[in-house]
């Protein structure tokens, strides 16, 4: 058996809305819409990758989603003018990445990280 692929399930009340943040500050794009099921990604394709942690990091809250951008400046730009909550950072950590915690419409913690 090989795995093909994983995917993050977040609770979302109006999964429209949300993704809709996905698209502003991540530049994804929407790829179904049942209404209530939104799902968003890219072209690209990603490694399988799993994070087993016991914290955050930096003693931060455990984070429901990481994602990895190529300009954390732009990132962040893009949060604040969506008006979401930036809860963490940004900041540079000791392992070699700049990151900033964030909050979508539905409250979940998203890490978005760039390696340094």
């Amino acid at each position: 058996m090989k795995v093909k692929r994983i995917v993050a399930d977040l609770q979302a009340g109006n999964p429209r809305e949300v993704a809709r943040f996905y698209e502003e500050v991540l530049g994804l794009r929407v790829l179904m819409d049942l209404g209530w099921i939104a799902t968003v990604g890219s072209a690209e394709s990603m490694p399988i990758q799993l994070s087993l942690a016991s914290e955050g990091g930096s003693e931060t809250a455990m984070p429901n989603l990481s994602v990895e951008v190529d300009d954390l400046d732009e990132a962040l730009t893009r949060a604040r003018s969506f008006g979401a909550s930036i809860e963490y950072g940004p900041t540079t950590e000791p392992w070699g990445v700049r990151r900033f915690y964030v909050r979508d419409p539905a409250g979940s913690l998203i890490n978005i990280l760039q390696h340094t």
